[in-house]
């Protein structure tokens, strides 16, 4: 029997499988995919981003900072179990490292922490992964994270592009299991096309738009996108899985919820994707691929049942 088609991505914390690429994940999903979610930390470094959680009655009413710091931590496994749920993933890993906290913080020292962890070490529990679930399509962060340069986000790619290159390599890990050589390694990315698409919707039929000069003035990727996903029947999944994560997402914010799902799908019904690795082909220079299994042998690929989209 021939492998099941299997995409593993890569996150720093929970909360982040919602907010790249869920819709995504979700339509592979459906389509029959195998689907492994690998998440780096806890989040334990995580505020309390939803306000009407303190209103009386709330979980978090009348507690101290500390207090509140300390629930937030212990709420947000159960928030990424349900997270996961709604995008339909097989399989929720946690690599089992703690949140490092915002660039320059004192948490970025704590001896536990995703910054401070050996990169060998860390692409090795990567690598055992890999060749647990043996995917064909890894997706992880870019190496161009001038727009957000978080710790735990650098030290995701960093071990992630490790992973894919000695996952196949029978000299490393050599109690990792069998080796495996993933197919195809993607970037997340968010383009610029559509931070313009949402920011203009949001003015046309809202009258305001959350995104202000700062974030036009984050690198423009466009140029590097290859892959474009048509989305737009999934929306759901994206706002479903950012509601799950209750601590971490105002549900009443116009950054998430601005546009409706429907609106969304109409104003940009795409995920943007760098194809930066594949070993089943040529990286696109100007055609764009439309499918994340695109040149995986027809015995993996035939077995996804992908059904066109609004978007297709």
């Amino acid at each position: 029997m021939s492998d099941r088609p299997t995409i593993l991505t890569v996150h720093a914390h929970p909360d982040d499988e919602a907010s790249k690429g869920a819709p995504t994940l979700a339509k592979y999903a459906a389509a029959g995919a195998q689907t492994i979610l690998v998440c780096c930390t806890g989040g334990e470094e995580g505020d309390l981003q939803n306000p009407s959680l303190r209103e009386p009655g709330q979980a978090f009413y009348g507690l101290t900072p500390e207090e509140e710091r300390e629930l937030v931590a212990q709420m947000r496994m159960s928030e990424l179990r349900a997270s996961a749920e709604v995008i339909g993933f097989d399989e929720v890993v946690m690599l089992g490292y703690r949140d490092s906290g915002m660039p320059g913080a004192p948490s970025n020292d704590h001896p536990e922490c995703f910054h401070q962890a050996d990169v060998d070490e860390a692409a090795g529990r990567l690598v055992e992964v890999i060749r647990r679930t043996r995917p064909q399509v890894v997706i992880t962060y870019g190496d161009d994270q001038r727009g957000y340069p978080h710790p735990d986000h650098l030290r995701v790619h960093d071990i992630s592009v490790l992973a894919f290159d000695r996952a196949g390599d029978p000299s490393w890990y050599r109690d990792a299991g069998a080796p495996h050589q993933p197919s195809k390694l993607y970037y997340s990315v968010w383009s610029r096309t559509r931070l313009v698409a949402v920011h203009e919707a949001l003015l046309e039929r809202r009258g305001e738009s959350p995104f202000d000069e700062k974030w036009f003035e984050r690198p423009d990727l466009d140029h590097r996108v290859t892959t474009s996903i048509g989305v737009g029947d999934f929306m759901w999944a994206r706002s479903g899985a950012l509601l799950a994560h209750a601590t971490q997402i105002d549900p009443t914010a116009p950054f998430w919820f601005g546009l409706s799902d429907d609106e969304f799908a109409e104003v940009y019904p795409w995920e943007d994707w760098v194809l930066a690795r594949t070993v089943v082909g040529e990286i696109p220079a100007h055609d764009v691929e439309r499918d994340l299994f695109e040149g995986i042998p027809d015995q993996i690929r035939g077995q996804l049942h992908l059904e066109p989209t609004v978007a297709q």
